[in-house]
């Protein structure tokens, strides 16, 4: 794990993963995935009527839980198929993941940023910066693990 880089309204992680980027990304691109690399322990299950395998404009929908059962809708608002994969919440912060390949794998960053959205003070006094660099971490080792078996 390298390039931490965290503050209250963004954080971000890296990891180079001994897979193929188009592989990678394939594994993100599919919602059902993301409650096995959550390192939040938040992300439970899609909504019924998400897409299998998202793309650009896709709206999906999770449960989730934090203290208390919620759903959370986003929409991807970038899609690069091998190489980038984001999309945001409502509240707009962004989700983001980036695949760049070198020799023998690819370095998978992901990041959150919260830093353009009105409610950041919300996250802030909340500890949300602090709490998703440790998620984003984690998420990166499990999707590692998912990758290689």
């Amino acid at each position: 794990m390298h390039n931490r880089n965290m503050c209250d309204y963004y954080a971000s992680a890296s990891r180079k993963i001994d897979a193929d980027p188009a592989d990678l990304f394939e594994i993100l691109a599919d919602p059902r995935n993301h409650s096995k690399i959550d390192g939040s322990n938040t992300v439970a299950a899609p909504l019924a009527g998400a897409p299998t395998r998202l793309y650009l404009g896709a709206k999906f929908g999770m449960d989730m839980h934090r203290r208390v059962n919620y759903r959370i809708h986003n929409r991807v608002t970038e899609f690069v198929p091998g190489r980038i994969i984001a999309w945001k919440p409502l509240s707009g912060h962004t989700w983001r993941y980036t695949f760049t390949p070198f020799d023998g794998g690819t370095l998978v960053t992901e990041e959150w940023d919260a830093r353009g959205v009105w409610n950041r003070w919300l996250m802030k006094l909340a500890g949300v910066g602090k709490a998703n660099q440790r998620a984003i971490e984690e998420s990166l080792v499990r999707l590692e693990r998912l990758a290689t078996g």
